[in-house]
């Protein structure tokens, strides 16, 4: 189908005001960019969405403290979710992601903790993955009578499928993982990359770059980032949502075969119209808000399997 047509006035709103393309000259100034961009975003009188409460702390890590933010739901259902954030791995942090994170902690009923992981090109590839397991494990030792679940979106989205393969040979178990429009072939071989290479926000151009940074000699042939070649056998049940304008769409599509190959329950959400990074624009485009809430409400539906006495009813955050 088309390009949704709220998406497309959005995109021309950001070419004419010199927003795009999102890769600026280093990498510092490629940060502030994304950052003030997803700032601007919200709009002259944003008021974030309500949740019961909000914390910021750091936990242990394996190079120091990592800084995190803790949300709980309005209405919670038992559940703990490690969130990781989107930026190729290079950009992004808790308040570019702060929108998202709060709608997933609400619209799954789950304590969301959102991990601000090391970046590249300083800390490349496994330093984010390393940060996110150390998150999961004190989300494990500090929410332990909850189900735990891994979500992230983008680059977020690929530590989180390489944090379900870790989990899966040294725990904690994870009863879900939501992965919204990942990267999973570093190789960038397969048609999407092409087909949807210019003119859709992310650019191939921009995905040979973030992997230029995050996964510097030969560091992409990892499984856990050449998610095309893992074995994914026994990993957490998935949520698999991509996109139709997306560079990434295929890498996507292709990952949720591979789990569904391996006999691993998934959910694969096409996304007619949308484009990479929809879930940022929540608010903005309708159709963005329908397909995100499509994602989160099999997400729940993935944790709340597995929650006890589900069936008696919503449980506080």
């Amino acid at each position: 189908m088309a390009l949704d047509s709220q998406f497309r006035d959005l995109l021309d709103t950001l070419a004419v005001a010199g927003a795009l393309p999102l890769i600026r000259g280093t990498v510092e100034e490629t940060r502030a960019h994304y950052r003030a961009l997803a700032l601007a975003r919200r709009g002259e009188g944003f008021v974030p969405e309500p949740v019961a409460a909000v914390e910021d702390r750091t936990v242990p890590g394996p190079a120091g403290p990592i800084p995190v933010r803790i949300y709980h739901p309005m209405h919670g259902r038992g559940a703990a979710v490690t969130y990781l954030h989107g930026g190729g791995w290079v950009i992004g942090d808790l308040d570019t992601h702060d929108p998202v994170c709060r709608r997933v902690a609400n619209a799954v009923g789950a304590v969301v903790v959102s991990v601000d992981y090391r970046l590249a090109p300083e800390h490349p590839h496994p330093a984010p993955l390393d940060d996110a397991m150390a998150a999961l494990a004190w989300t494990a030792d500090v929410f332990g009578d909850r189900i735990l679940g891994v979500a992230g979106d983008s680059a977020g989205a690929s530590l989180a499928a390489g944090v379900a393969l870790r989990a899966r040979e040294e725990g904690p178990a994870l009863a879900g993982q939501l992965l919204l429009y990942p990267a999973t072939d570093p190789s960038m071989a397969l048609p999407s990359i092409t087909e949807n290479g210019e003119g859709y926000f992310l650019t191939r151009a921009d995905m040979q770059w973030f992997y230029a940074q995050y996964a510097p000699d030969g560091a992409a042939t990892d499984p856990a980032l050449d998610l095309l070649h893992a074995d994914v056998t026994g990993v957490a049940p998935a949520v698999v949502a991509t996109a139709e304008f997306d560079p990434l769409r295929d890498d996507g599509d292709a990952y949720a075969e591979r789990l569904r190959a391996a006999a691993v329950p998934v959910v694969h959400l096409p996304g007619p119209g949308l484009i990479h990074g929809y879930v940022a624009f929540l608010g903005a485009v309708e159709a963005a808000d329908a397909r995100s809430a499509d994602a989160l409400a099999a997400f729940a539906g993935l944790l709340g399997r597995h929650a006890p006495g589900a069936r008696t009813g919503d449980l506080r955050g």
